[in-house]
């Protein structure tokens, strides 16, 4: 085929970062003077904006008034591990799995918890498991957006309605791209550095009131670290629902998650977030489709993810290689990448199987995505050439 030409035209904002991701437009540091700095975070003034930062929540992701929201510490991985050393240990559980951060809670749930009844529910990268496998007699863990596979379920109707066990799903790369489905879910965990563009650190917690009746009806058998407690006495500790952090948050990066909250409201709210996140990812769809050396790891299309499609090199030169060489192959286009100051911190995820990985979420803007592809194609071409010079 033929190499294709040095494009001209480079993205304005060669940020593709899976996370943290890019600002919003527009973004300054301007936007944030009026932070609560050099305040105690329980003094009125730093709690109204913590309180802002949970209704702002609540109204931009169409929260249920029923459900309590809180900010908790260390970004969603601090909001899923308070969630299942809180809440598991009731029933059996069953896991659901197929990519990085799933795979994850499957480790801490069968080795690191005492739980005996429990069992992982998997697929390789590029899949969903059976999700008819669950037991929604027993609690649910999953994912709804695979981060490290662009694989996402396409939505909450395998989940039971009428179940007996809790749902906990993290959602840390669908909140504010897709439509989470409220009525199916009871414990929701996401971080504001994925598709608002937020600072890492601080994660969020949504809880059902079937959820808050749980917490307050089960005692697990093990000792809870102070920063993982959401009750005392057997009761919830509403203050965590109100603004009072269970730890000192960081005052600048709430000011900045309220301006990316302020920002969606302008744009038309989630629906015009999920808008932009389809519109991106359509975008990679269309050039995958015309391009013969890749392919979308994500096998289904209602299972492809619309914040970070994942992307494998099929081209046989390639694929004939070793699994080190191909990870090498796709480490070096994206060093190209870099070093053209086209495209940052694309390269699969460590664990994840050899290629590139575009961040499509609600921040990035089209224009950007479309400027990459040409890239793509030519640093797949340099990288090819200098394959065939070393063989």
């Amino acid at each position: 085929m033929n190499e294709p030409m040095r494009p001209a035209q480079k993205p304005a904002n060669p940020l593709f970062s899976a996370g943290p991701t890019t600002k919003r437009p527009g973004f300054s540091l301007e936007s944030l003077k009026g932070a609560a700095l050099g305040r105690s975070h329980r003094s009125k003034a730093a709690m109204a904006k913590i309180l802002a930062a949970i209704e702002g929540t609540r109204k931009v992701l169409q929260v249920p008034d029923d459900y309590r929201i809180a900010l908790v510490p260390a970004s969603d991985t601090g909001a899923v591990e308070m969630a299942l050393w809180s809440l598991l240990g009731a029933r059996g559980v069953d896991v659901m799995a197929w990519e990085t951060f799933g795979k994850g809670w499957v480790t801490d749930i069968i080795k690191h918890l005492p739980i005996v009844d429990a069992r992982a529910i998997e697929a390789d990268y590029g899949e969903l498991p059976d999700l008819s496998q669950a037991d929604f007699d027993r609690d649910v863990v999953f994912t709804w957006n695979g981060t490290t596979s662009g694989v996402r379920v396409p939505d909450g109707n395998w989940i039971a309605g009428d179940r007996a066990g809790l749902t906990i799903c993290d959602a840390t790369s669908a909140a504010f791209a897709q439509w989470l489905d409220w009525p199916k879910l009871d414990v929701t965990t996401f971080s504001w550095q994925k598709v608002m563009g937020g600072e890492a650190q601080h994660g969020m917690l949504v809880l059902s009131p079937r959820a808050v009746e749980r917490l307050e009806s089960y005692q697990p058998p093990w000792p809870l670290p102070k920063i993982f407690r959401l009750t005392k006495g057997g009761k919830l500790i509403e203050g965590i629902f109100k603004g009072e952090t269970i730890n000192t948050p960081s005052m600048l990066c709430i000011e900045d998650y309220l301006g990316a909250l302020e920002w969606a409201r302008g744009l038309g709210g989630l629906e015009a977030l999920i808008a932009r996140a389809d519109a991106n990812a359509a975008i990679v769809a269309r050039w995958i489709e015309a391009t013969p050396w890749v392919e979308n790891l994500a096998r289904l299309p209602e299972t492809r993810s619309n914040t970070g499609p994942c992307l494998k090199i099929v081209d046989p030169t390639v694929a004939a290689l070793p699994v080190e060489g191909q990870a090498s192959f796709a480490k070096r286009m994206a060093a190209i990448l870099d070093e053209e100051h086209v495209a940052r911190d694309i390269g699969a995820h460590r664990d994840a199987p050899p290629g590139l990985r575009i961040w499509t979420g609600a921040t990035i803007e089209a224009s950007n995505v479309e400027a990459l592809t040409p890239w793509l194609d030519w640093a797949f071409a340099q990288t090819r050439q200098e394959l065939a010079l070393a063989a």
